[in-house]
Formats: C-alpha cells, sequence, structure tokens
C-alpha cells in the first residue's frame, strides 16, 4: 500500500528502537492513537518496525524564522511515536520516540 507524502513532510523510517531493558507488554501510539501488533507494526531484535513510513514535518530555515516571528504557522503533517513498556517491574513511556531509516 503506498501512501500519499504531503508536501511539507518527509518519509523518516520505518522504526523506532525499545530502550534497553524495555519488557512486555509494550504498546505503541502515533499521534495518541493505539496502534496494534501484527498489523500496524512488528517487534524485531529490539525495534518497533512500522509496516510504512513514519511522516515528520519538514520544516526549511526560512519557514521556521517566519514561525518564530508569529507570520505564520506550519501545515505539514508531524507523525510522532510513543512506546508504553515495562522495565524493572514499572511502566515508562518514550514520547516523540526518534525515528529510524
Amino acid at each position: 500500500m503506498s501512501e500519499q507524502i504531503p508536501k511539507g513532510s518527509v518519509a523518516a523510517g520505518t522504526r523506532v528502537r525499545l530502550p534497553a531493558g524495555a519488557e512486555a507488554p509494550i504498546a505503541v501510539y502515533i499521534n495518541g492513537v493505539r496502534q496494534q501488533e501484527g498489523r500496524d507494526y512488528t517487534l524485531d531484535r529490539g525495534h518497533v518496525v512500522f509496516g510504512r513510513p513514519i511522516v515528520k514535518e519538514q520544516v526549511s530555515g526560512g519557514r521556521w524564522l517566519a514561525m518564530v516571528l508569529g507570520l505564520f504557522g506550519s501545515y505539514g503533517r508531524n507523525e510522532v511515536v510513543d512506546v508504553e513498556y515495562r522495565r524493572s517491574g514499572r511502566t515508562e513511556l518514550v514520547s516523540d520516540a526518534k525515528i529510524l531509516g
């Protein structure tokens, strides 16, 4: 399934590294929506692997400056991946996880 990448955004990658010591249960969210293992992602050797690219907004220097000055906002698509997991008996969360190629 090919997905359109909107103008102003880029396909950032398809993987997120799990933190050292992360244990099940692992829950993955994109923009706050829980994803289903096996349908939306798989777990492979310490990584969450998505079946499609995660889309991040690409902000040029000029656009960033205009946003800082309040001239206009930014309207590119920007997906945020959060990963909830257990480590040493405690529930922990990585918010806005780094996307890897």
